[in-house]
């Protein structure tokens, strides 16, 4: 149904509950506003058990994402509407209805994002949720400003659907922990490549991080590039070949079912990354090597997954606990008593 600045968010969500898709017409600002007073009649889910707030957050989220916007090759068609093509390239890719122009290959080209692309055929309207868009915008300003990282000294700036390292606790640890003796380290479920840029840093002379998630990985390399490390990435399920005498994990901390492609760095359905990890690491670990494994207790304060469940994992993978260092979240989203811990496994 076409709906444009006319439509109070009473009548709005009234639709929505019964079904109707929402597409918009009117001012682009306007639309903004209408979906924050949505958000505002739908608050974000605070009690009962996890699985009652993941279920209401599911239904907030399809709520909302039911108010649609149109676009064309990258750009909103509305009155008002910013530049976001450049946004929508890095999270989507090219334009559906364009290819690159290589014309001006060998030479510097100065004409803007939008100039860039040539039409194959007439131009086709797409509705993208407004909300879905609102966040490839906010991911295309954090991947231009950064994370600055204090244990690195540096900013890693992360791609869309790539985990930011805004809880940076994980990478204190990285960096302070004694580091044993040996050449080489892997650092699996890179992510933005922060922990391999760590390592490097540190003076392992050898560091391979891997990821499965091509954007990861690609996101991983454009970091350390930048930062003038000596890592590579590989874009392969966990395990790179060969053994190293240091290998380091933080795997999603929750085990549960993701709803969102951001979801997926933060949720991992029945423990799956983690049991692998445990299962596998050993035999890629040279003699006397070691393993560091970078955990939240939060599935444990959410009761997903129990102490006993981690140790028993552990053992099952043939490793012992050497030592633990925990540090205290300081993000402000962290639970109260939260801890993040670097397992010493050997």
């Amino acid at each position: 149904m076409h709906v444009d600045d006319t439509i109070s968010a009473n009548q709005a969500l009234r639709l929505i509950h019964r079904g109707t898709a929402l597409h918009w017409t009117g001012d682009y600002h306007n639309a903004k506003q209408l979906l924050a007073a949505l958000g505002r009649r739908l608050p974000a889910p605070r009690s009962g058990s996890f699985h009652d707030q993941r279920q209401q957050q599911a239904d907030r989220v399809r709520v909302l994402n039911a108010l649609l916007v149109p676009m064309t090759n990258h750009q909103v068609e509305l009155r008002r509407a910013p530049d976001v093509s450049k946004a929508c390239a890095e999270a989507y890719g090219p334009p559906p209805d364009t290819h690159r122009d290589s014309s001006t290959s060998g030479s510097v080209d100065v004409r803007s994002p939008r100039e860039r692309w040539v039409p194959l055929r007439e131009p086709s309207t797409r509705w993208v949720p407004l909300r879905e868009l609102l966040g490839v915008i906010g991911a295309h300003q954090l991947r231009v400003r950064g994370v600055y990282v204090p244990a690195l000294g540096e900013r890693i700036h992360p791609h869309y659907g790539v985990f930011a390292p805004t809880r940076s606790e994980y990478a204190d640890l990285v960096a302070q922990h004694p580091l044993p003796f040996g050449s080489t380290a892997f650092d699996l479920g890179t992510g933005t490549g922060v922990l391999a840029a760590i390592l490097s840093r540190r003076g392992i002379p050898q560091v391979i991080a891997t990821d499965n998630n091509p954007r990861a990985a690609a996101c991983a390399r454009e970091n350390l590039e930048r930062l003038q490390v000596n890592a590579e990435v590989q874009e392969t399920d966990l395990f790179p070949p060969d053994q190293a005498d240091l290998i380091v994990c933080n795997p999603p901390w929750i085990p549960a079912t993701p709803l969102t492609l951001l979801d997926q760095a933060v949720y991992d359905e029945d423990s799956r990354m983690l049991r692998a990890f445990l299962a596998g690491v050993r035999d890629h670990l040279k003699p006397g090597g070691e393993v560091w494994l970078l955990l939240s207790d939060l599935a444990e304060h959410l009761a997903l997954r129990s102490r006993a469940e981690l140790l028993s994992l552990i053992r099952a993978g043939g490793l012992q606990v050497a030592g633990r260092v925990d540090i205290t979240p300081r993000h402000p989203r962290a639970r109260n008593q939260e801890v993040t811990s670097l397992w010493h496994l050997k």
